[in-house]
């Protein structure tokens, strides 16, 4: 092949684009839309929460995740108020939550040990001694729509010290406190996304607290 000829391919070819050297990044998976109606659930009735009212950023929704954090692990970030459940390929669930109120929030690494459905709640004496109003259920509330742990709970040990140091994700009847530090320590969630995220894990997920 004359040596002009050579040239003038090469020169094409390098005009030409590499299909191979495109990154597309996978779409978000998408997600059956999460119903925030009246429901029964087992013996009880989850009552319907105004979602409408809850301020967007603060609703169930798929988002960009880019931690290092496998598929399957859950990472709480407190300041935004946000729990990410992360997901394949650059994403993450994420739910708006209810953090500690100031002096109790706890951060750092754990696991969840044990799942409940309604859980029964048992005030810690800290808690009474703050509000002497616990004292009714120093033996313990049953579970039910007004309990306040909710539908679900997971109960995390820190892997710290290998305990369960009473920290919990778990669902509330007063939905109107997700986006705000209002908690004894736990992460408060609404009922829906709380039997949700109840769903999607089980014992031995990795929780990070950051």
């Amino acid at each position: 092949m004359p040596l002009l000829s050579r040239r003038a391919l090469l020169a094409g070819l390098a005009t030409l684009p590499v299909a191979g050297c495109v990154l597309v990044a996978p779409p978000p998976p998408e997600l059956p839309v999460l119903d925030y109606a009246t429901r029964a659930d087992g013996r009880f009735t989850v009552p319907a929460v105004p979602i409408d009212e809850v301020p967007e950023g603060l609703r169930r929704q798929v988002v960009p995740w880019e931690g290092e954090q496998a598929p399957g692990q859950i990472v709480i970030l407190p300041d935004q108020r946000a729990l990410h459940l992360v997901l394949e390929n650059g994403y993450a669930l994420r739910y708006g939550v209810s953090v500690g109120r100031e002096g109790l929030l706890w951060r750092g690494e754990a696991e969840i040990y044990r799942t409940a459905r309604w859980p029964s709640w048992t005030p810690t004496p800290s808690m009474i001694e703050r509000d002497p109003a616990l004292e009714q259920w120093a033996e313990g509330q049953p579970g039910g729509p007004r309990n306040p742990l909710g539908a679900r709970a997971l109960y995390l040990r820190t892997v710290a010290s290998g305990h369960d140091e009473g920290i919990r994700i778990h669902g509330t009847p007063s939905w109107r406190s997700i986006g705000r530090a209002a908690s004894s320590g736990c992460f408060r969630m609404i009922n829906h996304d709380v039997i949700d995220l109840a769903e999607r894990v089980g014992p031995g997920t990795r929780v990070s607290v950051l």
